[in-house]
């Protein structure tokens, strides 16, 4: 199988998330896409987080339409930091030897590659995307270069719609009472307004 992993915090999950994961699935030709909501992002620990139930309950429900997304609790259900390398181990036990691995990423998460926790292990155990918009450009050499031989072919690039699409901005629309009306899928946008989230700094 190959197998695309698109992590994130989703607070919220967004159409621009969805959007950037059918555009890879369909280039790179991938049996499925695995949602993983992240615990406790590592890069995150400073800020405020909506609770992993909720941010995982809207990401349910934004991708229990399409017949080759998929969500995975494996982050949330670990304890510690969610690190990308301790996930990769636990995905290849579970699914097998015989399935070859995406990691899904923004250009500019791509560039920062390498301050990733134990990045040279991690650029061994998978094969990374890095997900471009429509007239913009990264430089693959230069990030595969950081990881030397093994780096090479190890890091993709593909073009994906442009999208200007934020959680933050989406938070920040719904406290200010503004509408969020077709940035979020029909759902997430029902169980926002259900649970009341984001209206506040919580």
């Amino acid at each position: 199988m190959k197998v695309g992993i698109m992590g994130g915090t989703f607070d919220p999950i967004h159409n621009g998330h969805l959007v950037t994961a059918e555009a890879v699935r369909d280039a790179i030709d991938l049996d499925e896409v695995l949602f993983i909501p992240s615990a406790r992002p590592p890069h995150k620990r400073d800020k405020n987080v909506t609770s992993p139930e909720h941010r995982l309950a809207m990401t349910v429900l934004a991708t229990c339409s399409h017949p080759n997304f998929r969500v995975s609790t494996i982050e949330i259900m670990r304890t510690g930091p969610s690190y990308a390398v301790d996930t990769i181990d636990a995905l290849k036990k579970e699914f097998g030897g015989g399935t070859e691995f995406y990691f899904i990423l923004g250009a500019d998460a791509a560039l920062e590659l390498s301050t990733w926790h134990h990045a040279q292990e991690l650029i061994e155990k998978c094969t990374f995307i890095a997900a471009t918009r429509q007239g913009t450009d990264i430089d693959i050499a230069t990030v595969e270069a950081q990881f030397g031989e093994v780096g090479h072919g190890h890091i993709l690039r593909v073009e994906t719609p442009k999208i200007e699409i934020s959680s933050t901005d989406i938070r920040e629309k719904i406290k200010s009472g503004h509408s969020i009306k077709y940035l979020v899928p029909d759902s997430v946008e029902a169980y926002i307004f259900k649970e009341q989230l984001y209206y506040d700094d919580r």
